[in-house]
């Protein structure tokens, strides 16, 4: 028997309950993850219902719900939180870095306009002082 094109079925896994159950978690609706991945939302509950999925729809599952696939196939409650948690906090350094980066561009921005009032008061005592003359 040739493993390489026997399908892979975790005995006592049923990943579309696994499915259904994280996107639930997520707070997703059927319609949005079936608008995620350009199905119908009956494409969606069909396959929730079913217990072995295909490679290629857990990929694009994953995606969607921005966990790996290992996560779908080996789901557990405890495990889950702790995945989701990970996830959350790996993009969360990237908020902080846009808000890093946003907070240096507003301090920039305001030393150039403290730079041009000077600039402007300077412009404003020379022509004080031409007038004068």
């Amino acid at each position: 028997m040739n493993t390489e094109t026997t399908p892979k079925i975790l005995i006592g896994v049923h990943l579309g309950k696994n499915v259904k159950r994280l996107r639930e978690i997520l707070g997703i609706k059927q319609e949005l993850l079936a608008d995620r991945l350009c199905l119908s939302q009956q494409t969606v509950s069909r396959f929730e219902s079913q217990e072995d999925l295909d490679d290629e729809m857990l990929n694009n599952i994953s995606k969607v719900f921005n966990i790996p696939v290992e996560a779908i196939k080996n789901y557990n409650d405890d495990v889950i939180v702790n995945i989701i948690i990970k996830t959350f906090n790996e993009h969360s350094v990237d908020y902080q870095h846009n808000i890093d980066s946003i907070n240096l561009i507003m301090q920039l921005l305001n030393e150039k306009v403290e730079l041009y009032e000077r600039l402007l008061k300077a412009e404003q005592d020379k022509n004080s002082l031409l007038e004068k003359k």
